[in-house]
């Protein structure tokens, strides 16, 4: 079974522009946000260098979406020499030889699905939210808070201690990117 060893994705020159944020969320570092998305998908929206190195025959497809192979070597013992390899019934490519192999790519492109604009939307508004530190909120690092003004008035809360790490999920940006998730 042909293995993906190891992945190295090179930066984007930009990540796409999101509109309809707050002016708080706007200013918050998009490609922080984006990266954290890009973590959660298998998907790249701009356009990027990838490399695998990939072990074992067997079929064997891009872990990353939407991508086009631009090389294919084969480690021949002193160093990388074009490979030839066959398509695979599933999509990717059958390699009939132990390897190691090695794909280049041009990954990412196309436009943004509405959905995946809408969980960076989502996921920047709540992270604005991880930043406040008032009456209402508390500060980011605390899991409860309580507060009394007079004998009338109080507010509490209490929240996980994972509740800024899980940001896309607790923002419900997770959801709407179900679809493209990494598998």
């Amino acid at each position: 079974m042909a293995v993906t060893i190891k992945q190295t994705e090179a930066a984007p020159a930009s990540y796409p522009a999101v509109s309809g944020l707050s002016d708080k969320a706007q200013a918050l570092d998009a490609a922080a946000l984006w990266q954290r998305i890009e973590a959660f998908t298998a998907w790249r929206w701009t356009e990027r260098e990838v490399v695998w190195l990939v072990e074992g025959d067997g079929d064997w497809c891009p872990p990353l979406a939407p991508a086009e192979v631009t090389a294919e070597e084969v480690w021949d013992g002193e160093a990388w020499v074009p490979a030839t390899v066959y398509a695979s019934p599933y999509g990717g490519y059958r390699l009939t030889t132990c390897g190691p192999f090695r794909f280049t790519a041009a990954v990412g492109g196309g436009e943004v699905p509405a959905a995946v604009s809408e969980a960076f939307r989502r996921l920047a508004e709540y992270s604005v939210e991880i930043g406040k530190d008032s009456l209402l909120s508390g500060h980011p690092a605390h899991t409860s808070h309580s507060a009394q003004i007079g004998q009338s008035v109080q507010e509490t809360f209490d929240r996980p201690s994972t509740w800024a790490a899980r940001a896309i999920h607790n923002s419900g940006a997770a959801d709407l990117l179900r679809p493209y998730r990494r598998v």
